[in-house]
């Protein structure tokens, strides 16, 4: 893993998503062969493998501190294009740091990760007046993760910190995105520990290899998604848990 640190020149940004993003890192060492943010070498430059480096925006909290104070109060994303609690951060704490700044000045804030060391800020986390904590799930599966979530935390480790955190009152979600196989076994394991869930089928062509060197191809077809998407959306409801599905909402919405 090559890690280098980094001045940033900004760190409140636009999002499509939500009002603002905060990415303390470029890069993850998830190194999940689906993610999407791949897409950032082509403007960072980097000639890395994805989840071969990290850089680290070590004056994020500062530059976070003073941006803060010059925009309008919006919902803040943590973080669109790196997990913000991926290994770097145990060493660096750029996110807790930046969630201290957002708390000062009591900004809205969804947080979306995977892994557990979410658990060390808790404390943080519980003296927001509004936040959610989320994390993606993609299978229940141990074999199935490691294949493509190489880097991340263990499904029970995930699953674990949810309940933690929903017990103590914090608003959580899960994100089974993208849908990878074995995911139906997640419906027996978030009743009571989730307020809602997201399902979306994001972007699989980055993983083409992982699939076809497994014999999985038939994870990634169109009806096969369709089919494990209106699965998951029953099991969920009948549990009382209000779900989503993203990419069958934007086909309606065309």
């Amino acid at each position: 893993m090559i890690v280098r640190e980094i001045l940033a020149k900004s760190i409140l940004s636009k999002s499509q998503v939500y009002d603002y993003v905060v990415n303390p890192y470029v890069g993850c060492s998830h190194s999940c062969r689906y993610c999407y943010a791949a897409f950032m070498k082509r403007f960072t430059g980097h000639r890395e493998k994805w989840g071969e480096f990290v850089d680290i925006k070590i004056n994020a909290p500062e530059l976070l501190a003073g941006e803060i104070r010059k925009k309008r109060v919006g919902r803040v994303w943590v973080s669109g294009v790196c997990d913000p609690y991926q290994a770097a951060e145990k060493k660096y704490r750029l996110t807790r740091r930046c969630l201290e700044v957002l708390l000062e000045n009591q900004w809205p804030v969804t947080l979306q990760t995977k892994s557990s060391l979410v658990l060390r800020d808790i404390e943080v986390l519980g003296r927001f007046n509004d936040i959610e904590v989320g994390f993606s799930i993609t299978t229940a599966d141990e074999k199935i993760r490691k294949l493509f979530e190489p880097g991340a935390s263990p499904i029970e480790e995930r699953i674990h910190a949810l309940d933690v955190l929903h017990s103590r009152g914090i608003r959580t979600f899960a994100m089974i995105a993208p849908i990878l196989p074995k995911s139906e076994g997640l419906i027996g394991r978030l009743p009571g520990k989730v307020d809602h869930i997201l399902i979306d089928r994001l972007n699989y062509s980055y993983a083409n290899r992982i699939y076809k060197e497994n014999k999985l191809e038939w994870a990634r077809e169109d009806d096969y998604l369709v089919e494990k998407a209106e699965e998951l959306r029953a099991g969920f409801r009948k549990a009382g848990i209000p779900v989503q599905v993203v990419f069958q909402q934007m086909q309606e919405g065309r």
